[in-house]
This record gives C-alpha cells, structure tokens and sequence, in this order.
C-alpha cells in the first residue's frame, strides 16, 4: 500500500496553510480570495492550495503581505 503523507502530497487545504502561517482562519481565507495566497477553486466548496507554488510565495516574502496595513 503506497504511503500518502502529507510530505508527499501536491496541494495543501487552506487549514494546513492556517497551521503553516500560525494565523486565523479568516486571514487565510481573505487572503484566498484576494488571490494573496496563490489556490485553485476546484469547486464551489473546495479550494486547494498548489504545494509548490505556496513554498515559493512564501520563500518571496508573501506571508509578509497577509496583513493589511493599518
């Protein structure tokens, strides 16, 4: 039986990227929705979050920008 850990695995849930950031379930989702945090809509209940893309937003500064300034 082949070992689906979440090390191998190709996209992360917005709840695993919630747990990753260390913020509010709301945070990630605004950020979703404004495209801040790149995702694919794959139905209207379901969002997935492209593994290596979010590494790569996330390497260039992104978690900086999920904030907004006051």
């Amino acid at each position: 039986m082949a070992d689906n850990s979440d090390s191998e695995s190709l996209v992360l849930t917005p709840n695993e990227v919630r747990r990753m950031l260390s913020c509010s379930r709301s945070v990630v989702y605004h950020a979703l929705r404004t495209g801040t945090i790149p995702s694919i809509r794959i139905s209207p209940r379901k969002i997935i979050i492209p593994k290596q893309r979010f590494l790569a937003w996330l390497n260039e500064g992104g978690g900086n920008n999920l904030h907004p300034q006051k």
